[in-house]
């Protein structure tokens, strides 16, 4: 009998779980975004500022019964998910990949689905510390929430994934600057044409029925229409988001290059 036949080597020689792995990749990118100061901007002090700016001034016409600020919580959760899943994270895979931190981490232990999958873990917690942050804002202001929070969480749901897959297409397909240019001026334009603060039924019919297909449009007018009046659950904008998520994960998964 040799002394290796019974070796017990402390630590053991290998990579992690993969589930570990994930949630320690998950953990870091969260750390980074939190870190960041640009993306809190965009990510949390905007639609802060919107949301009570806009409730306090009349300075956009709203819809609907209640105050003011039960029409534009709604669409301002919604911004929130959209700055976040597919402004922010455009952005930082954006410059992630120019700089070759994603062909790094393609070739560590971590898969690269994993690392993908850590991303949108990163992009859940941000907007769970948003939905809180701009929930107690608005009830501060008075707000009055109805409806099932069940159809909320599948609309956030479904408008993460499809914000998110149109982020990472965007960012694995465009160079750095080209992203950061892009997903500023889409967040700009989809905040005045998104139904977000000015209701879609101000702008021409025709370009009306163009505007309700915008997965913005879709996610905001589900909200309003589930916690603004009590709507039982909005199937056609939960269609209009589940084909957004289904075309968007699917186009940047096969077109998404990473370096």
């Amino acid at each position: 009998m040799t002394t290796t036949d019974h070796a017990d080597y402390a630590p053991r020689p290998g990579g992690a779980p993969v589930g570990r792995m994930l949630l320690a990749q998950t953990a870091f990118e969260t750390r980074m975004l939190l870190r960041n100061g640009e993306q809190l901007l965009l990510t949390v002090v905007i639609p802060t500022v919107l949301l009570v700016l806009f409730s306090a001034v009349d300075i956009v016409a709203v819809e609907g019964p209640g105050k003011r600020v039960d029409f534009l919580a709604p669409g301002l959760l919604a911004l929130a998910v959209m700055s976040t899943a597919f402004t922010g994270q455009a952005i930082a895979t954006g410059f992630e990949r120019r700089y070759g931190v994603l062909k790094r981490l393609g070739a560590s232990p971590l898969p690269r689905w994993a690392l993908l999958t850590a991303k949108t873990g990163c992009v859940l917690v941000t907007e769970a510390l948003q939905v809180a942050l701009l929930s107690a804002i608005a009830l501060a202001l008075g707000w009055s929430p109805q409806g099932n929070p069940l159809a909320v969480v599948a609309l956030l749901v479904l408008g993460t994934a499809a914000f998110s897959g149109l982020g990472l297409l965007m960012a694995g397909t465009l160079r750095a600057e080209a992203t950061l240019a892009a997903a500023n001026l889409v967040f700009v334009l989809l905040l005045l044409a998104g139904g977000v603060v000015v209701p879609l039924s101000r702008f021409p019919s025709a370009v009306q029925s163009a505007l309700e297909l915008l997965p913005i449009a879709a996610l905001s007018d589900g909200l309003r229409a589930v916690l603004q009046n009590g709507a039982g659950t909005p199937w056609a904008d939960l269609g209009v988001l589940a084909v957004w998520a289904v075309a968007g994960l699917a186009a940047a998964a096969r077109f998404f290059r990473w370096e």
